[in-house]
């Protein structure tokens, strides 16, 4: 198991056991024995609002970043994500938010299938690469308020 990997589960360990985790990242990052910036690392790239989590931080001496699930109703989870894809949205950032829905069981597999297939590039070709993610981002949205 990777740095990253550890990271992540120790997060989640806590986050499943007190409900959040909070940790002063120096700290945390002495006692596993890696670099600071590994913990802002797996943070922003495994505890996102699409995956199901807030972050929230403070800096300074009592500093801390805390990590808390966002309730996890699928219509919310869903409008958060409509609300977050903005004008345009590239194919690998469109897949890997499908992927995660599909993961967390918001949406059923069969859906996750159209909405990848809906979101691929190859559907996309004929259009210039920033018309393509803007008609992505916005058949997303579509699709996504068609299933909450």
């Amino acid at each position: 198991m990777n740095i990253s990997d550890v990271i992540a589960q120790m997060l989640m360990d806590m986050i499943n056991r007190d409900g959040e985790a909070e940790i002063r990242r120096n700290e945390f990052a002495d006692k596993l024995g890696c670099v600071p910036s590994q913990i802002n690392y797996v943070i922003a790239s495994r505890f996102t609002p699409e995956q199901g989590f807030l972050v929230t931080s403070r800096r300074g001496g009592g500093g801390y970043i805390r990590i808390t699930r966002i309730g996890c109703e699928r219509e919310h989870i869903i409008m958060h994500l409509v609300n977050s894809i903005g004008a345009s949205l590239e194919e690998r950032a469109a897949k890997v938010n499908i992927l995660n829905l599909a993961r967390q069981d918001f949406i059923s597999e069969s859906d996750a299938r159209l909405l990848l297939a809906a979101v691929d590039g190859r559907g996309y070709r004929a259009l210039p690469r920033e018309q393509a993610d803007e008609v992505r981002a916005a058949i997303l949205k579509q699709l996504l308020l068609a299933l909450s």
